[in-house]
């Protein structure tokens, strides 16, 4: 390709970039508080500099000779996240980023002591048979204090709250009232169980951040470095840019694919966003719809496997029973399918009915460069193949990076110079401050709710609540993820979300089974269903934080945003349900032809869904048709024959209605023009 030639193609793309990296940056620094970081300079700079880079190559180190004792493990993987984030993240949003606050140097000496304290006891610690000493205690309380606030600062403010609460409740168990009543423990035995055992802040969510995500995330953003991201927004543009409504799904498509690389609905949506939200608007698009497109599709990324937001490793652990990562990535495959399928189809609907066509000749990219550079997807490719065949995850992420760099050769564009390796050694041990924080903080919910059997006593009161009823109780349990999942971030969501919510699913479905007798469908179900409320909460106003940063690019309300959001990801408040009812879609226990015929239907059923709340199919629908769309929809995503035989008669007959009629003129229709390179 001539130098003329690449340069119009780079004309093209540009004419809708209408968010510069400034812009982005702020609305990240908004709504996603992980980058809400200072930017030092001085020898500071260079010590910070060093530190992440020191913090990457420990890690390597471990997953490539072998990791320490769990307690030294994680204590130094601790270690390196607190100090780090008390030099980066400024006390509160508006305080100088130019500059370290002196209290932070203290605070990050102290997580240098918290992070070291077991490395140097180490012996004694083991030894010491669960009783600790005066200054044992004072470590452990000042360690649970720089927790709580590296999670206030790094994460935010919901997580460490609820951790609080937690803490109290350990302290004064006897006096709640008697359905969460407890004996209650004392301050040294709450230390002890939060700093000395593997049941508090070194528990299973630090130690799957001290090994499985942060190598992931080390992935990640090598991929980054080769320029994978840009590429998913052109090959999506490639793929489907002349398609009705063109713009709109692309970016479901290009989310979808960031969702592979990406830990954050916000960064998401501003990474995506800022390239296809002014593309759509540009199509025609309303403010409200386009940013709502991205924050639900991009959204979905935390749900798209082989990644989803870190959450795939942490589901591992928790659910253990001998479930490998790759039975959580195939159980997440179908589920994820018909989540994007639900918002493409709901997108095709809209842009039909507002009369948008794709993209023209001239907008497009240059097919031919896009496709000779699908090389770079290789990575993932061969993560998923690797987990496939039952290479140790640890070790399929430490073959995704030497592949990734070694695919970048393939282009001098891409190439990485020993700067871009360490520079994404640096960004990798960035993006995992957030993650440290988090699971540290979760540990301390998840230690206190083992330690009082919280966790079942909110599960029996729920399905009591419910009196016993299946339906009452999912409402409940969906309520309840929905509002814990609020600001959450994906890891410490999942977390949050399992160990409060999801009981309450396994003790009505298998009710007086003990743990490791619950059939293995079931945990799945359960710990499924929680996953999803806990994520689209980023999209659930009134929080809604991924709406409301693709506000913050698209220029609309910020509710409606989120309205709309809710409406195009109409399939994820269904998905968990589905797979409660129907396990099937799970691909766990079940047929080839029971998998095929659940996805048949539950697709057949979100067409006309997305064509009843769109009010669009061929033609505009009538009041009454959309509710028997909808009606229709529910039946044929409700797991039993009669309802999807009845589901499909009525679907086929509407379909024929709606193909016959489409030229006729009905009340109420509004003819559209060729909008497809209009500005709105």
């Amino acid at each position: 390709m001539t130098k003329q030639q690449k340069l119009e193609d780079k004309e093209k793309v540009e004419e809708f970039e209408q968010i510069s990296a400034e812009e982005q940056q702020a609305i990240l620094e908004k709504y996603d508080i992980e980058s809400n970081v200072r930017t030092i300079t001085g020898i500071m700079k260079h010590v910070i500099f060093f530190g992440l880079l020191a913090f990457s190559l420990f890690q390597l180190y471990t997953a490539i000779f072998g990791q320490f004792p769990a307690q030294i493990q994680r204590t130094i993987h601790l270690g390196f996240g607190l100090t780090l984030i008390f030099l980066l993240f400024p006390v509160r949003k508006k305080a100088a980023k130019h500059k370290i606050a002196w209290f932070d140097y203290i605070l990050a000496i102290l997580s240098i002591v918290v992070g070291s304290y077991w490395t140097i006891n180490y012996t004694e610690l083991v030894n010491s048979n669960g009783t600790i000493t005066q200054i044992d205690f004072i470590v452990g309380i000042i360690a649970v204090v720089l927790v709580l606030e590296a999670a206030r600062r790094a994460v935010g403010l919901p997580i460490t709250i609820i951790a609080v609460v937690f803490l109290i409740y350990a302290y004064f168990g006897p006096y709640f009232p008697s359905f969460m009543a407890h004996r209650g423990q004392d301050l040294e035995s709450i230390v002890n169980l939060m700093y000395y055992t593997t049941d508090g802040i070194f528990g299973t969510p630090i130690s799957v951040s001290a090994t499985f995500i942060f190598v992931f995330l080390l992935f990640g953003a090598f991929l980054v470095k080769t320029g994978v991201g840009q590429y998913f927004n052109d090959l999506a543009v490639a793929l489907a840019g002349k398609l009705i409504g063109g713009p709109a799904k692309v970016a479901v498509f290009s989310s979808a694919l960031q969702g592979t690389i990406s830990g954050s609905s916000v960064a998401n949506v501003v990474t995506s966003g800022s390239y296809t939200i002014p593309m759509m608007k540009k199509l025609g698009y309303r403010k409200e719809f386009a940013g709502a497109v991205e924050a639900a599709a991009s959204t979905g990324g935390q749900l798209m496997p082989p990644i989803m937001g870190a959450a795939a490793f942490l589901m591992v652990e928790f659910i253990g029973r001998g479930i490998t990562y790759w039975d959580i990535a195939k159980a997440a495959a179908i589920p994820a399918l018909l989540y994007f399928t639900g918002i493409w189809i709901m997108t095709h609907f809209e842009a039909k009915r507002v009369g948008l066509k794709g993209l023209r000749d001239d907008q497009m990219p240059n097919r031919r460069e896009v496709f000779t550079k699908i090389y770079l997807l290789l990575p993932i490719i061969a993560i998923i193949i690797l987990m496939l065949t039952g290479t140790p995850v640890m070790r399929a992420a430490l073959y995704g990076i030497i592949i990734s760099i070694g695919v970048a050769m393939f282009n001098k564009e891409t190439r990485l110079k020993p700067k871009d390796i360490i520079d994404a050694l640096v960004e990798g041990a960035r993006t995992a401050l957030g993650v440290v924080a988090a699971t540290a903080c979760a540990g301390i919910i998840v230690g206190v709710v083992v330690k009082t059997g919280l966790g079942l006593s909110l599960a029996n009161s729920l399905v009591s609540l419910a009196g016993g009823s299946i339906i009452l109780t999912l409402i409940f349990v969906m309520i309840a993820s929905l509002i814990l999942g609020m600001g959450a971030p994906t890891t410490a969501n999942y977390v949050i979300t399992s160990t409060i919510a999801a009981p309450a699913i396994v003790a009505l479905l298998s009710p007086n089974t003990p743990q490791e007798l619950v059939p293995v469908v079931i945990l799945l179900s359960a710990h499924f269903f929680v996953f999803y409320f806990g994520i689209i909460a980023d999209i659930t106003p009134p929080v809604a934080l991924a709406a409301f940063a693709a506000s913050g690019i698209s220029g609309g309300d910020p509710i409606k945003t989120g309205v709309n959001s809710a409406k195009l990801a109409i399939a994820a408040f269904i998905i968990p349900y589905m797979i409660v009812f129907s396990p099937a879609l799970l691909m766990i226990d079940t047929t080839i032809p029971q998998i095929l015929w659940v996805v048949f239907t539950a697709i057949t059923g979100m067409v006309a869904i997305g064509a009843g709340v769109i009010g669009y199919w061929y033609r505009k629908m009538l009041w009454v048709e959309r509710l028997i769309a909808i009606a229709a929809g529910l039946l044929l995503i409700y797991p039993e024959k009669f309802s999807d035989w009845s589901g499909l008669a009525i679907f086929i007959i509407l379909f024929i209605i709606q193909f016959i009629t489409q030229h006729k003129d009905i009340p109420g229709k509004k003819e559209k023009n060729d909008t497809s390179v209009t500005a709105s």
